[in-house]
């Protein structure tokens, strides 16, 4: 009796980890087309794809589509550190772990990821994007995790909820405020000297919000099957209830308000234009309400798409250190291609791409994007299934 228990307890975990590694490869698959279109798109770099008074509808989507991926990648690391906190019942282990994992993060987006982004070898613009900002949040996480889980769950959302209002502090005048605090809150370019710059891109607290409260929701995906499709629906219809009736009467929870544009489609998409730069409360409760809701709807359905999206899903560090050092080569064989020659080539926020005249139409960015995530399948098959028969190697646990 005992060990059929077991074996059924087993049997769950795997479907439960399966679709969380279902969510993660869907995100991951998305977030390659906002890399792309940053890369080669003909306005990336010099207009925002919301800006409603310049922007279209198709390139709108484009980005807004992708602003599923930070928070739910985010939020499924801070579920996935809860799981393996209660199935090793090793709590110091997991403190030790959680905090040299975070370390480890932070190195690598200062090395790999910054170099894999900007191609600079002298490291002109260093940048702290989601990596970093998932490396801090395990750090914290890892200080935290002796305290209850509804304790953390609580900090947690006590963050996400709160965070918007530090900024309205911003015009203190504080050498210390200005450089150290209202850089864990809110974006800034900080100048190291030199010519060079600190971009503070994800602004690590309000992340750390969303982690926290991703292992304090923990619980939820130790259920059944059966129990965890109700929850996830219903939890995915109360935050986009939610974001709806707050942004209606702009209440709280977005730093800029929605308006009546010149058409019904523009003031729907101001609606929804909320705020990525810090993840604001709007921004959270729509996004991660939307990732609940496709949780809900994958919860029991296994066939050759889901498991083709969690090859993804399965080694998500693998493919996002990965992929940039396809796209990146890629841009260059079209910056060439178009006529350019090395001299052209401007580094740093540009990525390499001369200032004027670069990129590719948005229907080549989706073809790019469609090819890269190809190329990436079977690099990723391959590195699961090494990664799956050789766990005696525990650095294999760091990527």
């Amino acid at each position: 009796m005992g060990g059929s228990y077991r074996k059924l307890e087993i049997r769950l975990t795997m479907k439960r980890n399966e679709s969380i590694d279902f969510m993660r490869g869907l995100v991951m698959i998305i977030m390659v087309l906002d890399h792309v279109r940053d890369f080669f798109h003909v306005t990336s770099l010099s207009q925002s794809p919301t800006n409603l008074q310049i922007t279209t509808p198709l390139l709108f989507f484009t980005r807004w589509a992708t602003y599923l991926c930070a928070p739910t990648f985010v939020f499924l690391s801070g579920t996935s550190a809860y799981l393996s906190i209660k199935a090793k019942k090793d709590v110091i282990g997991a403190q030790s772990f959680l905090i040299s994992r975070g370390l480890w993060l932070i190195l690598l987006e200062f090395t790999l990821v910054n170099f894999g982004m900007c191609f600079d070898v002298r490291f002109n613009v260093l940048i702290f994007e989601v990596i970093a900002a998932i490396g801090f949040g395990f750090i914290v996480l890892g200080l935290l995790c002796k305290l209850p889980q509804r304790v953390i769950g609580i900090i947690g959302l006590t963050i996400l909820i709160f965070h918007g209002l530090v900024p309205s502090a911003a015009g203190i005048e504080l050498p210390f405020y200005k450089k150290i605090l209202a850089s864990l809150f809110s974006p800034g370019v900080f100048s190291l000297g030199n010519g060079r710059v600190f971009f503070m891109g994800y602004p690590p607290v309000p992340w750390l919000g969303i982690m926290l409260t991703g292992f304090g929701a923990g619980g939820f995906f130790q259920l059944t099957e059966e129990k965890q499709k109700p929850v996830f629906l219903k939890a995915g219809l109360i935050a986009i209830a939610l974001f709806v009736f707050l942004r209606a009467f702009n209440i709280y929870g977005n730093p800029s308000p929605w308006a009546v544009q010149k058409s019904p489609l523009l003031t729907f998409l101001s609606f929804i234009n909320v705020t990525k730069y810090p993840p604001s409360l709007l921004f959270c409760l729509l996004f991660l309400g939307s990732m609940f809701l496709i949780l809900s709807l994958v919860q029991g359905i296994c066939n050759k798409w889901t498991a083709m999206v969690s090859v993804y899903g399965k080694v998500p560090l693998f493919y996002f250190l990965v992929h940039w050092y396809i796209i990146h080569p890629l841009l260059f064989i079209v910056l060439f291609l178009q006529g350019f020659k090395n001299s052209d080539l401007v580094f740093g926020f540009n990525f390499g791409r001369p200032k004027t005249g670069s990129g590719v139409e948005l229907w080549a960015v989706y073809l790019i994007w469609i090819s890269v995530v190809i190329l990436m399948y079977p690099l990723c098959k391959w590195y699961g299934r090494y990664k799956a028969n050789h766990r005696e190697k525990k650095w294999l646990r760091y990527i």
